[in-house]
């Protein structure tokens, strides 16, 4: 019986350890200072070219199907 308690005991320190050491890490990076921007546009245009490039891509698949349907929409 003793041994069951003792697993209690050690298993709900555990949860308690757990759940403050995630809080107690984030007070800790709160307090350092943040680091300067170093964007120089290049990563906002790449990302630009990405949106776009998915944009095609999504009205590629969208239009594919009409052209290759027997039907004469238009």
């Amino acid at each position: 019986m003793a041994v069951c308690a003792s697993s209690k005991a050690f298993t709900g320190v555990l949860a308690i350890v757990i759940l403050v050491l995630p809080l107690v890490s984030l007070s800790v990076e709160a307090q350092s200072p943040a680091p300067a921007p170093t964007s120089d546009g290049t990563t906002i245009d790449q990302g630009i070219a990405y949106l776009l490039m998915l944009v095609a891509l999504a009205l590629t698949y969208l239009i594919h199907p009409l052209d290759a349907s027997s039907y004469n929409f238009f």
